[in-house]
């Protein structure tokens, strides 16, 4: 069961999405209309994550006030963007935050988000993924294409870095030596053209090659 813990400006919105998220594995523990007026309603450990609707005209206002705040460094925040302001998607996950997806998302995406976030992972829509890395797809280049594919061995030790681990955690799993798994995560980043092992991820969850 994950507890979550909902922003949303009105009473209405707050109920919506607890009805939203109702017979999905997950228990709603509080609400708040705003950041401010979390401090004295959450308690330490009581959500595993929190959900913001920043589809109204306060987006900026809640972001500006989640980046004050560092919540987003001490528990998994999940924004619920609209098209106000169109630059809220980066702007989110500059700030730390873990997921951003459409407001009118589905119970089940929502609920698989949750899941997602609480177990560590980054996730996007694809809605939202033209608004916050532009210019890491040119309009020629196909998501599901590269020039050298990635093999089986390439993709599972993808999906353990989905899932956080270490080159020395991902070694002893599939019993070879660091030495090898360091090679596989290196071609893993030259092949997708990443800098690092989270862009690594972000690469291959675009691109269908990293199972949440």
């Amino acid at each position: 069961m994950i507890r979550v813990f909902i922003v949303a400006a009105s009473t209405l919105a707050r109920s919506g999405l607890q009805n939203l998220l109702a017979d999905r594995g997950v228990e709603v523990v509080g609400g708040a209309p705003d950041i401010d007026s979390i401090e004295g309603a959450l308690t330490d450990g009581e959500a595993d994550a929190l959900v913001i609707d920043a589809s109204g005209e306060n987006a900026q206002s809640l972001l500006d006030s989640l980046t004050r705040s560092d919540l987003a460094s001490e528990i998994p925040v999940v924004v619920l963007a609209g098209n106000s302001p169109p630059s809220c998607p980066g702007e989110a996950l500059r700030n730390g935050v873990r997921a951003v997806l459409p407001v009118d998302v589905s119970r089940d995406q929502l609920a698989a988000t949750l899941q997602a976030v609480s177990a560590g992972l980054l996730v996007l829509h694809p809605a939202e993924i033209a608004a916050v890395l532009p210019a890491a797809t040119p309009a020629s280049q196909s998501l599901t294409e590269l020039a050298e594919p990635l093999t089986r061995r390439e993709r599972e030790v993808l999906q353990m870095l989905a899932a956080g681990l270490a080159n020395k955690e991902i070694a002893s799993c599939l019993n070879i030596s660091d030495h090898t798994a360091k090679f596989h995560v290196a071609s893993i980043l030259g092949k997708l053209g990443a800098a690092s092992r989270a862009e690594a991820v972000t690469q291959g969850i675009r691109r269908g090659l990293v199972l949440l």
